[in-house]
């Protein structure tokens, strides 16, 4: 295999051919990064890196005369993969976590801007910011798309829209006459979702009787009821609550009209696309008559339990404040608890409100260009899990590839991680959550965010005993090379495990999958109620999840035979398509889910050749593109036809080749295609170009870009082939000492 270098953007500082020194390790000049403007002070000095600094120097690599192509392509890989470490380690902040920023589309920083209306707060200097980077995404056809390459959505267009008017740009200028005309072909006002209704609502352009009716009274149903408050999502949870006390108090504050959208409602029809037709079975319609009497009765003031409704609304929210990053930690929550929080009469100057403005304000990033970006959450744990577990990996490959620096580079890499690893153990949540009204486990999870005590989740979990998991065994290869590790860690992550093992267990769904959030939640009914358009009313399983949890138990060493792994294993196989993917719920979307299926079948011992995994591999076979690549739009949440396909990406090119590599095909053909793609794609400081969005909030509606996943997610995946290689090379020599 030769790889040979593209000129990317960021510039080539050589080339990386099999011709260009071959044995030679190449330590290529690193230009200054791109760094998070508010994690500067954090980052730890170079002067303590020493050790680090050291292996990256350029060092002679002997080459085995007997397999020159090998020893060459693992050199090659090997630079790659040091790149991209020293890119990790250059951002690692100075307790030892990482953070990459999370992006989604405009629909944040219009809502930044509404609300900041809404308070009275147009005068804050981020708004110029965020209308800056509206226009900045904003489609040639005039509208505004939920992810880069997709169709205009109405409802991000008329948000963004009306937050361009609140910021000043005149409605006959050139982008809102382009914006008018792209809303009317899409639906028109009128067609928006709900959460579009009610940031309407706020500033006066729509109705609430526009709006889905969201009484504070389902606080108060009992949990043997059949619908009731936690029967649905988690999310969903968190933005009922506040959202039903703005349905009871309907606060408005009033605009100018040139600061209003009244021009698109006077759209003349023959412009509008016609309306999509609403669903109607049984319980679509039982809800529409539901949404109806509760306006009525509304209307006519017959509210017998409002205040006491209101009252636990309150309650339950500020609870859930405790030991979070606001209201579930996550934008749209915290945006509505401001809100409610005000119109129950808190100003501004209530502690309740004030810590509401802060979490919000640490969702907001000012870009290099002045530029507001608006972060949906923020994914600590997630992040620094990965990261730990994908330099674990490439230290291990290191060291299997027989280079002369795997010693250092591993010791290194260890030693700067043990805070990484305390970082995670610290983060533990070991008090009871909703999940509790679900399952009687000893508590025992991790949140995505810094803090959500109330949310731990199954896939942070997962993923954060996986990196534990990986870094016990690092520390077991150092630690027989005569390397101190640090007893006290080890046996902190030991107890960590075992707290949390039985917790994934109590989640386990009555189908053998797991959710996100809760054990069971799949009231599918709750699915028609006239305020699920946001596509996410319940936390069902899927496959993706599955794969997760069963590739962490695989790595604590549970294995087909166990209640809990083969019940996950007859799950999966129930839920493969017939094509042979997986679909993936909170990664896009097929490549993601069966990438996720294929590992965590094989950690349990199901075998490559299994009728499962081949049909699985033979798809991503089907997939794989001209370039070696892969890629997957979210386009495939809506079209069957998009399954797999889309703009190759490094992110999901790597999910494909874990999954080659963890389906023993790692020799393949297309495995080794993968591989040479990220080889050849990467940039000179380390990282990968990709503008593309790879995660999903909720499928046809919001998605993520995840700035780190282009960088940790193709580490792992070429430190993973460099020791599929090396082990396979030893294996072939064994034969050969015995032959």
């Amino acid at each position: 295999m030769i790889f040979s270098r593209h000129n990317r953007d960021r510039g080539t500082a050589f080339s990386l051919t099999a011709q260009s020194s071959p044995s030679l390790v190449l330590a290529p000049t690193v230009r200054p990064s791109q760094r998070d403007h508010s994690s500067l002070q954090q980052e730890r000095s170079r002067d303590s890196r020493s050790a680090l600094d050291e292996a990256f120097v350029v060092q002679h690599v002997p080459v085995h005369k007997e397999d020159r192509s090998r020893s060459t392509e693992a050199k090659l890989i090997t630079n790659a993969m040091q790149r991209t470490q020293r890119w990790l380690y250059d951002r690692q902040l100075a307790d030892g976590h990482w953070r990459g920023s999370l992006e989604g589309d405009t629909i944040l920083e219009s809502e930044y801007v509404i609300i900041l209306a809404w308070a009275g707060k147009l005068a804050a200097p981020e708004v110029k910011g965020a209308a800056q980077r509206i226009l900045q995404e904003q489609l040639p056809s005039g509208g505004w798309a939920i992810y880069p390459g997709g169709p205009v959505d109405c409802s991000a267009s008329v948000k963004a829209y009306l937050a361009l008017k609140l910021t000043g740009h005149a409605q006959d200028s050139e982008p809102l006459n382009r914006a008018r005309l792209a809303i009317a072909r899409a639906g028109g006002p009128w067609s928006v979702n709900s959460f579009t209704r009610f940031y309407l609502a706020l500033l006066g352009q729509m109705p609430y009787s526009a709006c889905p009716a969201v009484p504070p009274e389902m606080v108060l149903l009992p949990s043997w009821f059949p619908i009731n408050l936690h029967r649905v999502s988690a999310w969903s949870r968190t933005m009922i609550v506040p959202l039903s006390l703005i349905w009871a108090f309907k606060p408005v504050r009033k605009v100018l009209k040139a600061e209003g959208i009244g021009e698109l409602f006077a759209t003349p029809e023959w412009l509008q696309a016609p309306q999509i037709t609403a669903e109607n079975g049984i319980w679509t319609k039982f809800f529409r008559v539901v949404d109806r009497v509760v306006k009525m009765s509304d209307a006519i003031g017959f509210q017998p339990l409002r205040s006491r409704a209101v009252a636990e609304c309150r309650r339950w929210m500020l609870q859930r404040f405790e030991g979070s990053d606001g209201l579930g930690a996550i934008f749209p929550p915290i945006v509505w608890s401001i809100v409610a929080l005000r119109a129950m009469g808190c100003d501004d100057e209530s502690a309740e409100v004030q810590e509401c403005w802060r979490q919000l304000a640490g969702l907001v990033e000012v870009e290099s260009d002045g530029s507001v970006r608006v972060e949906p959450c923020r994914s600590p744990v997630w992040d620094t899990a990965i990261t730990l577990r994908s330099l674990c990996d490439a230290g291990r490959a290191v060291k299997s590839s027989g280079t002369d620096r795997c010693l250092a580079t591993e010791v290194a890499s260890v030693t700067d991680l043990d805070q990484t690893v305390d970082w995670l153990l610290d983060r533990e949540v070991r008090t009871s959550g909703d999940w509790a009204r679900r399952t009687d486990a000893i508590p025992s999870g991790w949140c995505f965010e810094y803090a959500n005590r109330f949310y731990p989740d199954v896939d942070d979990t997962a993923m954060v005993l996986i990196a534990l998991s990986t870094w016990q065994q690092s520390v077991a290869g150092l630690a027989a090379q005569g390397t101190s590790a640090g007893l006290g860690r080890v046996a902190r992550v030991h107890a960590a495990i075992s707290r949390a093992t039985p917790w994934l267990e109590a989640l386990q769904n009555s189908d053998g999958g797991w959710g996100a959030f809760d054990r069971d939640n799949n009231c599918e009914i709750l699915c028609k109620v006239p305020f699920a358009d946001h596509n996410a009313m319940i936390d069902p399983s899927s496959p993706d999840l599955a794969g997760r949890v069963l590739e962490a138990f695989g790595k604590i060493g549970l294995r087909l035979g166990h209640a809990s792994v083969d019940r996950a294993c007859d799950y999966l196989r129930l839920n493969q398509e017939a094509d042979g993917s997986w679909f993936g719920r909170w990664g896009i979307n097929f490549i993601y889910g069966t990438w996720q299926a294929i590992e965590g079948l094989r950690s349990v011992g199901v075998p490559a050749n299994d009728p499962a995994i081949v049909a699985a591999v033979e798809w991503l076979v089907s997939r794989q593109q001209s370039d070696g690549g892969w890629g997957e739009s979210p386009a495939s949440y809506s079209d069957p036809a998009m399954s797999g396909r889309g703009t190759p990406t490094a992110s999901q090119t790597a999910w494909a080749v874990a999954a080659f590599i963890a389906a023993d095909r790692h020799d393949s053909r297309p495995a080794q295609r993968g591989v040479q793609w990220l080889v050849e794609r990467q940039c000179v400081d380390g990282a990968w170009e990709e503008n593309e969005f790879t995660g999903t909030g909720f499928p046809k509606v919001f998605y993520l870009r995840y700035h780190y996943y282009p960088i940790y997610f193709p580490l792992m995946a070429l430190a993973r082939f460099l020791t599929a290689e090396a082990l396979a090379a030893a294996g072939r020599s064994r034969k050969e000492q015995v032959a």
